[in-house]
């Protein structure tokens, strides 16, 4: 279970003295936490889990571009160790040609003529690539098929 891992893997950071990882996981694990008692669950499904991550993952990402625009290369750094660690407890995403596959299904299901049909569109993509491909990449690709037609 996804929630055992990483309370060992912090288990391990705090023995190893790995400040960046125990910081990281600790927040993670007070981030489960909090959507523990949100739920009212004892212990939460890992596909909570996966959303907490990718929650915590998208503020890293923001916080990189943030810190880059202001100058401030040793914070983007360690946000993107944060964000590395962060990254090792999702599952692997698809690769681009396995989402231009579902998004070619959905744009032949939805009839979608143009760019204006996009909304259609991603509410078909987005359910059947929950979890296993970025949101803004799926998006992109998605209006860049639309704008071929």
């Amino acid at each position: 279970m996804l929630e055992e891992q990483i309370m060992n893997d912090y288990k391990q950071a705090m023995k190893d003295k790995n400040a960046v990882k125990s910081s990281t996981l600790s927040f993670l694990r007070s981030q489960m936490k909090y959507a523990m008692i949100e739920k009212r669950l004892e212990k939460l499904p890992d596909d909570d889990i996966v959303a907490v991550i990718k929650k915590q993952v998208k503020q890293r990402q923001d916080s990189i571009a943030s810190f880059q625009q202001g100058g401030r290369e040793d914070l983007a750094s360690k946000e993107q160790a944060e964000l590395d660690i962060l990254k090792s407890y999702l599952p692997p995403e698809l690769c681009t040609e396995d989402i231009r596959k579902v998004i070619d299904q959905s744009l032949a299901e939805t009839q979608a003529k143009s760019v204006k049909d996009m909304g259609r569109v991603m509410k078909i993509v987005l359910p059947q690539l929950a979890g296993k491909a970025d949101g803004k990449l799926v998006s992109d690709l998605v209006k860049e098929q639309l704008m071929k037609m």
